[in-house]
């Protein structure tokens, strides 16, 4: 009776791929959106300036943009946990793996690499967290349980969370190796069209970041996890890269696009920082970097000049909006794809990893210039007259590479310390000169009464 009674217009089991489609751009939406990155992240890692609310750049947000983003972070990852329930709840996981979904166990695996991206990028920004395992069932992991009992989850410890998340992206990224000719969610899956062996590479090529960020305080676990993901394969050219491609149409466009153009505003520069480093005049790199007209738009004199990072509003407020560098046109653009991680930084981190190794350096430089439509000859050039590798030169080129990705580059500012040349407390950033003023008027009065 069940079966003849079930009516497929009005299903009482949301699809899985739907879920999927949906959780994707929610997870991408809300770490890139408006307020946590452009007046967030992205300033706090000073790829970015403002001339209004400049108290913003200096950590100064409003909580409602925190409370915001932690709000949409757990509605996302319960999505994500739905598709782990439906997939391992006897009543529902053969309608689950139904038509083009495919098998519950890849279903689980990749619901659980997104739950880690997720769980990730949380527990950068706020450090201990609620927290939610697949494969862990720690009675201190009691977030996403839809438990009537557990109404005020326990706060996990973020190194606790760093270690459990290398495991569930070891454990999903092994499945989907083993299935890894098989395809699942198929074009609901925006990130990869449902490629299990992409998603395995996602899976290995993010525990190197999250080793990485533990490597001072579990250096076994460092070693241990790197070793395991490169044997089995992380991100070798930027095909593999992790990213959502926004549309050039409402209400599908990128969060910047949405929050300048759309909204017309032009209240957010391209950075001094950015822009001197780019220029050669900032930094171990003395020449010119050719991503320099990519990332940021000459003024209206055909100049870039970067925003100073850190003004106050008054003395922003000197500046005026045809004398700065905007985002470039690349950056702003409606259908701009949005990194979740990209081959440079894997290979940045395999730098780090191999002794600061030059073969990596020169593959994540490499990759971040192709990856931002600089010819290859041009790539070339660059890469020959750049400083060999050390610690200095590889972090300022991740730092460069990671435009945009502003929680990603606030996390390894504040891992490493670097770059050295970001702005620091009671640093001069502006040294523009006050302009005299002319006594023409009095002049003239004093000549024409005979007083002069």
């Amino acid at each position: 009776m069940e079966d003849i009674n079930f009516n497929p217009n009005n299903p009482t089991v949301v699809p899985t791929t739907t879920i999927l489609l949906s959780a994707e751009k929610q997870l991408v939406d809300n770490i890139r959106n408006e307020n946590i990155s452009l007046r967030g992240t992205n300033l706090f890692a000073q790829y970015y300036s403002q001339y209004i609310y400049t108290e913003q750049s200096r950590y100064d947000i409003p909580r409602s943009y925190l409370d915001t983003y932690w709000d949409n972070a757990y509605k996302t990852l319960n999505n994500l946990q739905e598709i782990i329930e439906l997939n391992t709840n006897e009543a529902t996981k053969d309608k689950a793996a139904a038509g083009t979904a495919g098998t519950n166990v890849n279903q689980i695996a990749i619901a659980r690499i997104l739950k880690s991206f997720g769980f990730q990028t949380l527990t950068d920004i706020f450090g201990n967290i609620p927290y939610n395992s697949y494969g862990n069932p720690k009675p201190e992991f009691q977030a996403l349980q839809r438990n009537p009992e557990i109404l005020s989850p326990v706060y996990a410890s973020q190194e606790a969370i760093y270690a459990d998340i290398l495991n569930e992206l070891k454990a999903a990224g092994d499945t989907l190796l083993k299935y890894n000719t098989l395809n699942t969610f198929g074009n609901y899956d925006v990130i990869y069209k449902g490629s299990n062996a992409k998603w395995a590479k996602f899976a290995n090529s993010l525990r190197l970041r999250v080793a990485t960020r533990i490597k001072e305080k579990s250096p076994s676990l460092y070693q241990e996890h790197i070793a395991d993901a490169v044997a089995k394969g992380v991100f070798a050219s930027n095909d593999d890269n992790a990213k959502f491609p926004y549309q050039l149409t409402a209400p599908n466009e990128s969060p910047l696009y949405r929050a300048t153009v759309t909204a017309n505003r032009r209240d957010f520069g391209v950075s001094h920082i950015v822009i001197s480093a780019l220029k050669g005049e900032l930094g171990p790199v003395t020449v010119a970097d050719p991503r320099l007209p990519v990332y940021a738009r000459p003024n209206n004199a055909g100049q870039y000049f970067g925003l100073p990072y850190g003004l106050g509003t008054a003395e922003a407020g000197i500046l005026k909006i045809e004398e700065i560098s905007l985002p470039g046109t690349a950056v702003n653009a409606a259908d701009f794809a949005e990194v979740l991680q990209e081959y440079a930084e894997v290979a940045f981190l395999l730098s780090e990893y191999n002794n600061w190794s030059q073969a990596d350096y020169e593959r994540g430089v490499k990759a971040s210039l192709l990856k931002w439509g600089v010819p290859e000859g041009a790539a070339n050039t660059y890469l020959a007259a750049i400083p060999p590798a050390d610690k200095e030169n590889v972090l300022h080129q991740k730092y460069l590479a990671l435009f945009t990705q502003g929680n990603e580059a606030w996390s390894e500012i504040r891992r490493t310390g670097y770059p050295l040349y970001l702005v620091k407390p009671n640093d001069i950033v502006w040294k523009r000169a006050t302009p005299t003023q002319t006594l023409t008027g009095l002049l003239n009065s004093l000549i024409q009464s005979g007083r002069t």
